[in-house]
């Protein structure tokens, strides 16, 4: 289903995490769950991983992870303040030590001119922290967009825990 990549990423975060006893959860709307499948697909993820919030309408960013409506509708879905807030949302209503929240246009519509097809912003939320939030431009097809920022957001979790 993954590469031999990402399955080796996903691997290294799981022994990362594991060896430092902390518990990862995730927010996802342009990935659908990937970043979830990925981790989980690893024997021994129930050690890290605590569950996977698919958040990918603003409804149900609001109802679920309490992003605020007004903040999507100042800013959009696909914002750095929104991914910032599913990111702290996953914190908030839950007991995890991380969150990686992920929001973006995978194409191949809906992008402009301000917002393209590829624009993918990931959080990086860490309990009691300031969250991170990085942005992405990546190319391809939808798929290929997808499977960009699972990799990505995977690597941003090796870089801030090996």
């Amino acid at each position: 289903m993954f590469s031999d990549k990402l399955i080796n990423l996903a691997d290294e975060v799981l022994a990362c995490l594991k060896s430092k006893g902390l518990i990862l959860a995730t927010a996802e709307s342009c990935t659908g769950g990937l970043i979830a499948s990925l981790i989980t697909s690893i024997p021994g993820s129930s050690e890290i991983f605590d569950r996977g919030f698919v958040t990918y309408s603003n409804q149900a960013k609001i109802d679920i992870l309490k992003v605020p409506s007004a903040l999507i509708g100042a800013k959009g879905a696909v914002s750095e303040e929104v991914a910032a807030a599913m990111a702290e949302g996953v914190l908030n209503n839950t007991h995890v030590d991380i969150s990686i929240s992920v929001t973006g246009i995978a194409g191949p519509g809906g992008g402009s001119e301000e917002k393209p097809v590829g624009l993918v912003y990931i959080g990086l939320g860490v309990r009691n922290n300031k969250i991170i939030v990085e942005k992405n431009i990546f190319q391809g097809s939808r798929d290929e967009i997808r499977l960009a920022a699972v990799e990505r957001a995977v690597i941003l979790l090796l870089a801030k825990y090996k």
